[in-house]
């Protein structure tokens, strides 16, 4: 990943696998992050994470993204004291269900359409993709902590993470590290008192 300068600034280049469209249909595993890694989504006690109520908030709303998104599903995903690791199932085929199987599938339809392009339409965030459901979500979550919680302070990392999840091996994979992700806690890399 290169920084480009962009109105003389340095910027982190976009971490999107180039040309590929965030609105085809796939399995997606993101990662949002808290701004400063603050741990304001609760506590891992005995391998569980115990949400505080900012945390029952992004469980809630993470909950209703496929009622606000209809081609959208929900696969594994944990709430973490400061981030959310979840899998994003895009599916715009309202008749059909994408199942795993499908993956390798989706995967060869869509590499013969993958462009090398740095359009600005083609990276800003468009109806229907990976992004405009992440940033409703991370909208809505701020939008009910500052109306219910006004004196917490509460804010988002910039940017979230991700990665196509390619073939069923690697879906189980990411399950497993989702489900597994509470035990691991104490040697997470965003566990900010692991180096303490």
């Amino acid at each position: 990943m290169s920084d480009d300068l962009f109105k003389n600034k340095y910027r982190i280049s976009s971490a999107r696998l180039r040309g590929w469209d965030y609105s085809w249909n796939g399995y997606y595993f993101v990662t949002i992050c808290v701004k400063g890694s603050e741990c304001v989504f609760g506590n891992v006690e005995n391998g569980e994470t115990v949400l505080s109520r900012i945390g029952e908030i992004v469980n809630q709303c993470w909950q209703e993204i496929p009622r606000h998104f209809s081609f959208v599903q929900l696969d594994e995903f944990v709430i973490m004291p400061n981030h959310v690791h979840g899998i994003i199932i895009i599916n715009n085929n309202v008749v059909e269900t994408l199942h795993a199987t499908s993956l390798r599938h989706a995967m060869s339809l869509h590499k013969s359409n993958i462009r090398d392009s740095k359009s600005f339409s083609n990276i800003s965030p468009k109806q229907g993709s990976l992004s405009s459901v992440i940033r409703s979500f991370k909208s809505a979550v701020t939008k009910l902590v500052n109306n219910e919680l006004p004196h917490q302070f509460f804010a988002w990392q910039p940017r979230f993470y991700d990665r196509i999840i390619r073939d069923e091996k690697e879906l189980w994979n990411v399950r497993n590290y989702i489900r597994n992700n509470p035990l691991k806690w104490e040697e997470d890399e965003e566990n900010p008192l692991k180096s303490q």
